[in-house]
């Protein structure tokens, strides 16, 4: 017999909130029944209205808050609620840092089946000031009364909110994107529409090297030709001196996919130039490049403290990308491989390494599960193997690889707390002891969070 769902739509309900989702919303139960409310943080009792109920939970707003979490803060951002950009302005900064543990800590026990009571999951390292720290803009670009607008989708939809400033944004950024938005709206630029497929101008990016002040601007069109590109071209530079590349990416197609597959510059240089812990990087209009580069010193830091090198060691770095690991490693290893499915990546990856004068790093093209065995079977195996995986987590025939392997440590960094629970016991199960895992806030005011994962073979650390 179906059993009915102790709630119902447009209903009222008191409650209590137990917990936050992983994107941030209030958790509440109703006879067990969980219900997901934004804005909503955990010991806060309120009024609710349930807007929609599922088989296994519900929906809900808040109506009336009657009792306020000491973490509640007003969020600072005007279009905080209707901007999908960020979604835990409203707990301040000391509450943010203790939810991101609170929620590697779940994930390890819930998915990875972990036992905490031996692995050391650390405070969330956070930043001395969590605003203006990205270092990369990337709006949508659309029309409204005849002008142009650039900003972030509202939630869960694709109506752009047009915005002047984003907090979290680098404020230079900002300044690049607003002076476009007006300067392609003085030439009668026409920004793409998506359902119609018409239109020009689809996206404004424009990234920033936050030791060197570089910046690059890049358009995403729809069609190739670029009207009024001289006089556009000049007055961008006219206004920001410090702008040293313009770039043109064409996305014919109808998708929701960025970029496209063709590239151009159309004035200056090809890469601009940041710094990160005394090693140099180029970055392309493509390149993957962390934007916080201030956390990401901290997060390779934590990678290199957990990786316990002392430059007799080979190192296998899987999920390389350009190399911005590799290169950490390299200097305290004695050889490091790094492997990255995207060409472009690894051409980045071997430029940086020569731009550091780095000789010890070697890097290769392929699926990490594809090439890490080949590199097994040619005798090429690591004492230390790093991996920093998309979202998705590894693939099941690198951590294969890795039991088999056997490395005598295995440093995890992860984007993904719960496929990193997943795999952390994939590897328990394969003969790992974790040790430690480190959260650390790489996007503060988001629900993302970052970690690194210490693992060692239990024999090597009498673990049974």
């Amino acid at each position: 017999m179906k059993q009915k769902a102790p709630v119902q739509k447009n209903e009222y309900y008191n409650v209590v909130f137990e917990d936050l989702t992983h994107e941030g919303a209030g958790v509440a139960k109703v006879d067990g029944f969980p219900i997901f409310v934004p804005n909503a943080l955990p010991d806060e009792k309120a009024q609710i209205k349930v807007t929609r109920v599922k088989k296994g939970f519900a929906f809900g707003r808040l109506i009336d808050l009657k009792e306020e979490s000491r973490f509640r803060t007003d969020a600072p951002c005007p279009i905080y609620k209707q901007c999908g950009g960020c979604q835990l302005q409203h707990i301040n900064y000391e509450g943010q840092l203790l939810y991101k543990q609170k929620q590697v800590k779940g994930v390890l026990e819930r998915i990875g089946k972990l036992d905490l009571s031996r692995i050391t999951v650390h405070q969330t390292l956070g930043m001395e000031n969590p605003w203006n720290y990205r270092n990369k803009a990337q709006v949508p670009v659309g029309e409204r009364e005849g002008g142009l607008i650039a900003g972030f989708y509202q939630q869960r939809s694709h109506e752009i909110i047009d915005m002047n400033e984003c907090l979290i944004q680098q404020s230079e950024n900002d300044r690049v994107v607003q002076a476009i938005k007006e300067i392609c709206g003085k030439y009668g630029i026409k920004a793409y529409n998506e359902e119609r497929h018409k239109g020009w101008l689809r996206h404004i990016m424009v990234r920033y090297g936050a030791v060197t002040g570089e910046m690059m601007v890049v358009f995403i069109t729809r069609t190739n030709d670029f009207p009024h590109k001289a006089k556009i071209v000049e007055e961008i530079t006219a206004a920001f001196p410090h702008v040293k590349s313009i770039v043109q990416n064409i996305n014919p197609k109808k998708t929701n996919v960025i970029f496209g597959d063709e590239t151009t510059v159309i004035w200056g240089e090809e890469y601009i130039y940041d710094t990160i812990g005394g090693i140099k990087f180029a970055i392309s209009a493509r390149s993957f490049y962390q934007v916080n580069p201030e956390q990401t010193k901290v997060l390779y830091d934590k990678a290199l403290e957990y990786a316990e090198l002392n430059g007799e060691e080979t190192v296998i770095d899987a999920y390389c990308g350009i190399g911005t690991i590799s290169l950490f490693l390299a200097k305290q290893a004695k050889k490091v491989y790094g492997v990255e499915i995207v060409p472009e990546a690894i051409e980045d990856a071997k430029r940086n390494a020569e731009l550091n004068g780095i000789e010890n790093a070697e890097f290769e093209v392929g699926e990490a599960e594809t090439v890490i065995p080949k590199w097994y079977k040619e005798g090429i195996t690591a004492d230390t193997l790093v991996v920093d995986p998309p979202r998705k987590g590894c693939d099941e025939a690198l951590l294969r690889t890795i039991i088999e392997m056997k490395p005598k440590r295995v440093v995890y960094v992860s984007c993904n707390p719960g496929t990193l629970a997943r795999d952390l016991r994939v590897l328990e199960d394969g003969g790992y002891a974790t040790l430690e895992v480190q959260p650390v806030d790489m996007f503060p005011h988001t629900s993302h969070v970052e970690c690194v994962a210490k693992l060692v073979l239990k024999k090597e650390a009498g673990v049974l």
